[in-house]
């Protein structure tokens, strides 16, 4: 079990991050990703926070931290230099909070994230065919999300996605104890969104063999 979007008391989220690296590991996960939100205000502040954190704790528990960043309602044309100044700081996971429906995310974001150097479009919301074709060419993923609201249209994600064969990843979007599932739950998740057990078990191998691509080069990893 694994989960690449969640938040810390660095953004929205309740608990601080060796709490919540104890939470997800008593629920058996192998790694999680802290990606706190972040804009130019705040990122040079999260991104050194977490990668700290990560070097203290890995080796001390049975689950990997990985430090991350969620870019969050950037103008779409500050996107692009914005993932890059993350990846210079040390974030392993580049997540761009997508059009989900819920939120006022400025149209175009979806396709000026596709273009960047991200690792995962979030709760994409309506994502057209196009942009999910996108995605597939540049190996990143398209959210399906388990928190409230933002899994509203996880079925038409999946539905752009399995069109055109671009990747697919179950998050929790967590914020707090109760929202990290249970790998029961996020097969739930997988599966209520309409793929078959076939797919399911796919994007979870999917997900292995992309963890091992960003963990080789982190020590405790």
């Amino acid at each position: 079990m694994f989960d690449f979007h969640c938040h810390s008391i660095f953004s929205d989220g309740e608990l601080i991050p060796a709490e919540l690296l104890r939470r997800v590991e008593v629920l058996g996960y192998s790694h999680v990703a802290i990606t706190d939100h972040a804009d130019h205000s705040n990122l040079d502040q999260i991104v050194p926070r977490l990668v700290e954190a990560a070097e203290k704790l890995n080796g001390h528990c049975s689950t990997a931290l990985i430090p991350g960043i969620e870019l969050t309602h950037v103008p779409p044309p500050l996107i692009s230099d914005l993932a890059k100044k993350a990846r210079e700081l040390g974030a392993k996971v580049v997540v761009c909070h997508g059009e989900t429906i819920v939120e006022p995310v400025k149209p175009g974001t979806n396709r000026a994230a596709l273009q960047a150097d991200i690792d995962i479009l979030a709760h994409p919301g309506f994502i057209t065919e196009e942009e999910a074709k996108m995605a597939k060419e540049r190996s990143i993923f398209l959210e399906l999300s388990g928190r409230k609201g933002h899994s509203l249209t996880n079925g038409h994600v999946a539905k752009m996605a399995r069109a055109c064969g671009a990747k697919l990843m179950v998050n929790s979007d967590g914020h707090a104890p109760g929202d990290f599932m249970t790998r029961e739950r996020a097969w739930e998740v997988a599966r209520g969104a309409g793929l078959d057990e076939e797919e399911v078990e796919a994007l979870f191998s999917g997900v292995s063999s992309w963890i091992e691509e960003i963990c080789g080069s982190m020590p405790g990893a």
